[in-house]
């Protein structure tokens, strides 16, 4: 097995920094090439590498394609990125394949757009607490402007309670294991760390194309040699590529969706049958215990909430629907292949999901029965969602193309991911979607599923290794 190079990896890719619950994430500009790579020569050190756990607080820093550019790399170089990543999120053929079409039309997004230039690097800070994570922002905020880049905008992340999202529902449970990290985890969910890390195998027992640099341009001879080109250096070993899309949610349409399409027959709300639905669409309940293995109410205690198949023991979707959005989202053995063979499968498209909600909670419990009685449901809030994966096309632009907003997908007829999917392509007269929850007789089926999620901005980035910001500091 690979051993990985921790020393020489971003922090992010290898932990969540689930223990630092306070974070913001700017967007910046660079002003002056030279100041900032002055600067960055000087902090490269102050970048969390991850080999260590921090505790306190830890910061990255990725590139967009132009910011890249702004940074010195000639036309030659940056021809060794892949199209994914140049093109960005916003070319016109990539509304089709990420499903950014109505109220998530780029057109219609706060940033991110082709035509924005303002964005050339992101920075995550992380910190323990509140106060931590000010004072980081401060040190940073201070030096930025006469160092030769600006913040133009400052995203904030909200710590809601039991790890749970705004619709209320506890997130983050299923996070592939990178292999040759000594984590103990089923074989099923361990994935090749060149999947996720540039300079190992991937889950084709390949390497993946990695950008390079002319060898004369490491002057301070900190980058490897390229093993794909002869007088190359290899500027993505131990770097990878980040996501990043601002998922606003609708938290008051979601649970009045549920509750309107479940009442009692006097009228009522009929709680059970609300959050049953609810979770049928997200294919688990609040507590996150999946349905397929609690298929008629939650169970909360269950221990292993990951441990679940599909082939076995829902292969006629009765206990979880296959559009389910955990049920697409990650198939597992549900592809109609051999069981291994549709494992092996879906390794190939996992990612690292890395992303912070923001944004007040409806209610501070979490629990949809006091989200649908707030008072003051007002204010905006959402996911930052956030992926890490070596290949944009495989993976992240895969899971949204064939999985979310394949209305197939499955065996399905017309049906898209009932939680973020996109049912507004102008190419179809209907602008809602359509879910489907199995039952022995007669299925229940619905065909006026609104969007519960609208993409307000993103942008594809570059999150080198730490001697690839050296190798950048200095050119």
């Amino acid at each position: 097995m690979e051993q990985i190079e921790l020393k020489d990896v971003q922090g992010l890719i290898i932990r969540g920094y689930s223990g630092l619950r306070s974070a913001y994430f700017v967007l910046a500009k660079i002003t002056d090439a030279g100041r900032f790579k002055i600067w960055l020569g000087h902090h490269v050190h102050e970048f969390t590498p991850g080999d260590i756990r921090p505790k306190s607080t830890a910061i990255n820093i990725a590139f967009t394609f132009s910011g890249l550019k702004v940074m010195g790399l000639n036309q030659g170089n940056l021809g060794t990125f892949p199209l994914e990543f140049a093109d960005g999120m916003t070319a016109p053929y990539k509304q089709a394949m990420l499903g950014d079409f109505g109220n998530s039309d780029p057109a219609n997004w706060e940033w991110g757009q082709k035509a924005d230039d303002n964005t050339h690097i992101l920075l995550m800070l992380y910190a323990v607490d509140a106060d931590s994570l000010n004072s980081l922002y401060t040190g940073l905020k201070e030096q930025m402007d006469t160092n030769g880049f600006t913040e133009w905008r400052l995203m904030d992340t909200t710590e809601l309670i039991k790890r749970k999202e705004h619709f209320g529902f506890h997130d983050g449970i299923a996070q592939p294991t990178i292999k040759g990290l000594n984590r103990s985890d089923d074989d099923s969910n361990c994935v090749a760390a060149g999947e996720f890390i540039l300079g190992y195998k991937n889950e084709y027992e390949q390497d993946n194309y990695s950008p390079m640099v002319d060898a004369g341009m490491d002057k301070a001879n900190v980058l490897p040699a390229s093993t794909q080109a002869p007088g190359m250096k290899d500027l993505g070993k131990n770097g990878t590529y980040l996501v990043f899309r601002q998922l606003e949610q609708d938290v008051e349409g979601f649970w009045k969706y549920m509750e309107s399409k479940t009442l009692a027959p006097d009228g009522n709300c009929d709680t059970q049958q609300m959050i049953g639905l609810a979770s049928k669409v997200v294919g688990r309940w609040p507590s996150g215990t999946p349905v397929v293995l609690a298929p008629e109410k939650d169970i909360p205690e269950l221990d292993d909430k990951n441990k679940f198949e599909y082939r076995n023991s829902d292969s006629d979707g009765l206990k979880c629907p296959f559009a389910a959005h955990i049920r697409r989202t990650n198939p597992r053995d549900s592809i109609d292949t051999a069981k291994s063979t549709s494992i092996q499968i879906v390794k190939r498209h996992r990612v690292l999901r890395r992303g912070r909600s923001y944004g007040p909670p409806v209610a501070t419990s979490m629990e949809p029965m006091d989200i649908i009685n707030a008072s003051d449901k007002s204010g905006k809030r959402g996911l930052h969602f956030i992926c890490i994966n070596t290949n944009l096309a495989l993976q992240f632009e895969f899971i949204q193309n064939f999985w979310v907003n394949n209305p197939k997908f499955g065996g399905l007829y017309d049906e898209r991911d009932p939680l973020i999917g996109n049912d507004s392509n102008p190419q179809e007269t209907r602008r809602t979607g359509t879910f489907s929850v199995e039952e022995d007789l007669v299925r229940k089926r619905f065909t006026d599923v609104p969007e519960f999620v609208t993409v307000k901005g993103g942008a594809y980035f570059f999150l080198p290794g730490i001697k690839a910001l050296t190798f950048l500091a200095s050119i």
